[in-house]
């Protein structure tokens, strides 16, 4: 069992999450967050820890970065597109029980206050910002650091967030493109 509450967006999440691991969740119902799903959260991460496990979409993002602001130090799991992509639905509800597992796994806690070597330039020297393939690079990135696809901004804004050190940074450059930035 899972100790912490994996938060998703509604109940398709629920089973779908539940067919991959034995967890608790709590259902936000959408983006449209009310005062009590907040708070029963707040309570979750007070006791429990809690799991923010959204969709790979704007809506999902919406979701992640409420409870963020209103919840701090939560965990975060994240899939792509394409590993939640079912026709033309994109959802949790849609990753294979293997895939929700790998996610979980790789969870990464939010520090809030947190420093971070990696600087602007590294983004743009490693071909993440300014660079014609720079979405493709990010995605990519995304997945082997573990912290979603997102642009150059946000991409930035998680390396503070989750604390990605310069040397987990070089490594997952290494892994996508044979070498790091330093």
């Amino acid at each position: 069992m899972i100790k912490e509450v994996i938060v998703v967006e509604g109940k398709d999440d629920t089973a779908s999450i539940r067919r991959a691991v034995h967890a608790d969740t709590i259902e936000t119902g959408g983006s449209a967050i009310d005062r009590g799903t907040i708070e029963r959260i707040r309570l979750a991460q007070e006791r429990r820890g809690v799991i923010i496990f959204t969709d790979p979409d704007h809506a999902g993002e919406r979701i992640r970065k409420i409870i963020s602001s209103k919840v701090p130090g939560c965990k975060h799991a994240f899939i792509t597109v394409e590993e939640a992509k079912l026709k033309d639905d994109i959802g949790v509800e849609n990753a294979s029980p293997a895939i929700i597992v790998r996610a979980l796994e790789r969870v990464r806690t939010e520090f809030s206050g947190m420093k971070t070597d990696i600087g602007w330039e590294h983004l743009i020297q490693a071909g993440l910002i300014s660079h014609p393939r720079a979405a493709e690079r990010r995605l990519e990135l995304g997945k082997i650091l573990g912290i979603g696809y997102c642009n150059g901004k946000q991409f930035y804004k998680r390396c503070t967030m989750f604390a990605i050190t310069m040397d987990e940074f070089n490594a997952a450059l290494t892994e996508m493109d044979g070498d790091g930035y330093v």
